[in-house]
């Protein structure tokens, strides 16, 4: 009886097993079958909004599904990336835009507040990288980063600068330039990239950080006093770097975007996934609307990105103690 019944809990588990494992397979196999959302945390007309819209715009073609892009704003990504943790489908119909250093940075000095990690998000792939760089607006009468900080310098307190949020990439930038020319220039927050820039251009700050493919497009508006990158940048190659100007402010500010899934999305459907993003990030038409529009291309397949993303949580729980 003992033996029987052995046999028979042996058979059960290995029915059972591929019950779940042949539905795995045919989910995967079919998946997609319908529009997949991909949820971008920032304002509609960012560079992250418009980025992502034009790295998914051939997602018919090469995912045989539309990506539909929804906006959730609010407090630098925070808001987005949350709902991605606590309320997202975990079935390959969620995705979300990422941005680095910021969901990153985030975890680590809002570790209650971020729900999100790189332990519970799951990479799919890097589409881009965009430098931080320092503006102020066209009639503003700074000429140059030198201009600024030593006005900064005569006036404690006085100067304002915008960027995109809290612990984005554009307050990182903020905090090096205050440590590393002794000065205090206030950062104030803003919903995204485009209401910063607007703050700039209004008149609302003196200053701002924000992204170089943002400033590129506004370019006629403002002045770009220098880039906190460890070279020029090909779009805006008359704009210097802060290590050019003589300070001390690296690429720890770079923005790094691409699409990730929450964590508990079925491992063929992250493969799929990570497939066809390379399709997309290859597509010529893709390569030719990001250029004409100042967006740098820096691809990443999901392999590699799963390191880039722990050596960056490293680094960072390094140099936010520092800032």
């Amino acid at each position: 009886m003992k033996k029987r019944f052995s046999i028979l809990t042996v058979v059960s588990i290995l029915v059972m097993a591929f019950a779940v494992f042949g539905f795995t397979m045919t989910a995967a196999a079919e998946y997609p079958d319908k529009p997949v959302r991909l949820t971008v945390p920032y304002n509609p007309g960012g560079a992250t909004d418009f980025q992502a819209r034009i790295v998914t715009m051939r997602a018919q073609i090469h995912l045989s599904q539309p990506i539909v892009i929804i906006n959730k704003p609010g407090a630098g990504g925070m808001v987005g990336w949350n709902w991605i943790v606590t309320s997202a489908k975990k079935n390959g119909y969620d995705l979300f835009s990422y941005n680095l250093p910021h969901f990153i940075a985030q975890s680590i000095a809002f570790p209650k507040k971020a729900r999100y990690n790189i332990r519970n998000f799951e990479p799919i792939g890097n589409w881009g990288n965009d430098p931080a760089i320092l503006v102020v607006a066209k009639d503003s009468p700074f000429n140059s980063a030198k201009d600024l900080i030593e006005f900064a310098k005569k006036n404690p307190g006085k100067v304002t600068c915008s960027g995109a949020g809290l612990y984005v990439g554009h307050h990182i930038a903020l905090l090096q330039l205050n440590k590393s020319c002794g000065v205090n220039v206030k950062y104030i927050p803003y919903t995204g990239g485009v209401p910063a820039l607007l703050g700039v251009i209004n008149g609302e700050v003196k200053c701002g950080f924000n992204n170089t493919s943002d400033a590129f497009r506004s370019k006629d508006r403002l002045k770009l006093l220098a880039i906190a990158d460890l070279s020029r940048d090909s779009f805006v190659p008359d704009v210097p770097t802060f290590k050019e100007e003589g300070y001390d402010i690296d690429d720890t500010s770079c923005n790094m975007r691409g699409i990730g899934a929450p964590q508990g999305t079925p491992p063929e459907i992250l493969k799929k996934l990570a497939d066809s993003f390379m399709k997309m990030c290859n597509d010529k038409k893709i390569q030719g609307k990001m250029k004409s529009t100042g967006s740098g291309m820096k691809v990443i397949g999901r392999d590699e990105l799963k390191k880039v993303w722990q050596k960056k949580e490293a680094f960072l729980k390094e140099a936010l103690k520092g800032l």
